[in-house]
């Protein structure tokens, strides 16, 4: 049998390595697809090559997502979505106005999903810096910016620069909607056969099973894009994106980020999304 071969990329990010270990070292037997050597970007990146729909299968904040529906649509597998693990609002003990609002602000990138909590949180907010997300601790601890959001490995080092948390944008999230944080999800081209679709789903699930399993044989492969990662900061960033929803987001998780976009599109940072089921996942 002919097997299609289809572009796949994802983030560096121990997550997502650890996720897809199994899948593209050829543990995970595929029967209509191949996948090509994986495309390992920062997730901004990939969020700006699905804007040009680039990549078959992707890594995406579904904050890029919203933007990119008519090209493709969102797998029940891989996502990075839960409860206490949502960007974090931070700054300095320096001297700044009292009114967030009025604040210079980075966040670590356009189309990431931390950037779109923000502006739903404080949709006055007007002068923000675009960084990438390894230098705006650096950026709040120096003045350059009153304050920052940070992800990934961030959320566990903030305190080393004597910052503190103005806000946890995701316990807000929580707090407001009662349904967990959507932060990134894979996606893959509605151009695809269905069939296609469904297999690739079913592989990264079994993927991340493999890899529940087997953690340890994971390591090296996590490590060697983790570089700047110390060993408990690489597992406690494992332990907090990949969970249950990694696996299938089931109907919590997709009530969800139909929250996220309905949210998104009342105030004017979507347009045309309706809200049916069938924009978000090819069922």
């Amino acid at each position: 049998m002919h097997c299609k071969q289809l572009t796949l990329g994802y983030s560096p990010c121990p997550n997502d390595t650890f996720i897809f270990y199994a899948l593209v070292h050829g543990l995970i037997p595929l029967r209509y697809i191949q996948l090509k050597e994986p495309r390992l970007e920062d997730v901004e990146t990939l969020n700006r090559m699905a804007m040009s729909a680039t990549l078959d299968v992707t890594k995406l904040s579904f904050h890029a997502l919203g933007h990119t529906l008519n090209d493709y649509s969102l797998l029940r597998s891989g996502a990075a979505l839960g409860r206490g693990c949502g960007p974090l609002l931070i700054t300095s003990s320096q001297s700044k106005r009292s009114d967030v609002k009025t604040w210079s602000i980075a966040l670590p990138g356009e189309m990431t999903t931390a950037a779109l909590l923000l502006k739903l949180y404080c949709p006055q907010v007007r002068e923000l810096h675009i960084m990438p997300f390894e230098t705006i601790l650096s950026a709040v601890a120096e003045g350059a910016v009153d304050g920052g959001v940070i992800i990934h490995e961030s959320r566990f080092t903030y305190q080393q620069y004597g910052l503190e948390c103005v806000q946890d944008l995701g316990q807000w999230w929580e707090e407001t909607t009662g349904l967990p944080i959507p932060l990134g999800c894979i996606a893959a081209k509605r151009s695809l056969p269905l069939q296609d679709v469904h297999e690739i789903e079913q592989a990264i699930a079994a993927s991340l099973q493999w890899a529940w399993r087997h953690p340890e044989k994971c390591n090296s492969y996590i490590k060697e894009y983790a570089q700047e990662m110390e060993s408990d900061v690489v597992t406690s960033h494992i332990n907090l994106y990949v969970n249950a929803f990694s696996e299938d987001l089931g109907e919590d998780g997709i009530a969800a980020v139909e929250e996220l976009f309905q949210r998104a599109s009342m105030a004017g940072l979507f347009h045309g999304y309706t809200g049916m089921k069938q924009e978000l996942i090819r069922l």
